[in-house]
């Protein structure tokens, strides 16, 4: 008995040390979500949202939401889904990210906020779903420790598509090891 306790233990702490293995992005409709995208129970990536959205995303489990759209954005809403956000007993960040301009000092912002555990689940999400996705990479490169080409097939699964967005996220990771 205790023998096979004893490798119960080893298979655990084995397993338990692994780097975590890629996840399965699932994609589904939510009215008010463009491009949602499911990664696991702690994260979700979307596009354009709307505050409308907001209760169905409390509903659906999540503690925060990070919106990284610009504030001049069109159809952007920040203020809009901050009161929703409020309303519906979910935080509610908005950390703005340029596409075409990346500030490093964002990332850090961002990193900050998706890994203080009382933020999570969360929704991140963006006007596509691209500068999001490209967030995400960096969390996986930095924070778990993923090689780029692992992070990006992730990233490029919720929806990264830009060359110059990706390169900003190794950039990013390869100057900020943890």
């Amino acid at each position: 008995m205790l023998i096979r306790f004893a490798l119960v233990l080893v298979a655990l702490a084995a397993f338990g040390s692994r780097p975590a293995a890629a996840q399965q992005v699932t994609k589904q409709t939510v009215p008010g979500v463009t491009n949602f995208a499911k990664l696991e129970t702690t994260i979700a990536c979307g596009g354009a949202t709307t505050p409308q959205a907001v209760p169905e995303l409390k509903k659906m489990g999540y503690a925060s939401i990070v919106n990284m759209r610009l504030a001049n954005e069109p159809g952007a809403n920040v203020e809009e889904e901050g009161d929703a956000a409020k309303a519906a007993g979910i935080k509610y960040f908005h950390i703005p990210l340029s596409g075409a301009s990346p500030d490093p000092a964002v990332a850090d912002q961002f990193l900050k906020t998706i890994t203080t555990p009382e933020n999570n689940p969360a929704y991140i999400h963006c006007a596509s779903g691209n500068r999001v996705s490209a967030m995400w990479m960096i969390k996986r490169m930095v924070v778990d420790h993923w090689d780029a080409d692992k992070a990006y097939t992730e990233a490029h699964d919720l929806g990264l598509t830009s060359p110059a967005l990706k390169q900003f996220a190794i950039d990013y990771a390869q100057t900020h090891k943890r």
